[in-house]
């Protein structure tokens, strides 16, 4: 799959004037690292460490057996969509136990992702449920696994019990132009809140 080239240029275009800070969330190995890698502009910043047996006692390892490596921290990337706005993603880790972390990783954000695996759906009712409670407005996007069960989005959107007004998406986190329609997609949609609100 195409991945998103590392720019040499650390710094931002000088007529950038907006900054928007996204999160990337979901449960454990649903693909946050890979999506905010496939995206950035810059070098990501990734806090990934070798995982433990310790750690095997309490994370899922169920269909994800294949994953040796977890998230400790953040992900962080860059991508500027136009001359004047650049985003920020900020990969928060899945695991219940980093759950503190995330929440605060959530302060000053416009919104965020919420990836989520048609072979573990119920796994993100956490995850939409913190969002919810902290006011944070999210769009979703089933990260295709070569083997996960095929449904249909609005079987999907009755699963999760999602909101008409909640977008809801299809996603190969390993593809830059895939992730790049699903980042706009939830743009989009945060924009059009944000409108609403103005005008409410």
């Amino acid at each position: 799959m195409d991945s998103a080239p590392v720019s040499e240029v650390m710094y931002l275009p000088e007529g950038v004037r907006t900054a928007v800070k996204l999160l990337v969330v979901g449960h454990f190995a649903v693909g946050k690292t890979t999506f905010v890698g496939a995206l950035s502009e810059i070098r990501p910043l990734r806090t990934e460490e070798v995982m433990t047996r310790a750690g095997a006692l309490v994370d899922d390892l169920v269909d994800t057996r294949d994953k040796t490596t977890t998230t400790v921290a953040l992900d962080f990337g860059r991508v500027t969509l136009d001359d004047t706005l650049v985003l920020y993603l900020f990969g928060a880790p899945g695991q219940r136990r980093f759950t503190g972390l995330w929440q605060d990783l959530t302060r000053g954000a416009l919104g965020a992702l919420v990836l989520a695996d048609t072979r573990r759906l119920d796994q993100s009712f956490e995850v939409m449920g913190l969002l919810e409670e902290l006011g944070l407005p999210y769009a979703v996007a089933l990260n295709d696994f070569d083997d996960g069960p095929e449904h249909g989005l609005d079987e999907v959107r009755e699963a999760l019990d999602l909101l008409p007004s909640t977008p809801l998406l299809r996603c190969d986190a390993r593809d830059r132009v895939s992730a790049t329609e699903t980042l706009i997609a939830l743009v989009a949609h945060l924009l059009a809140r944000t409108g609403e609100l103005e005008h409410a």
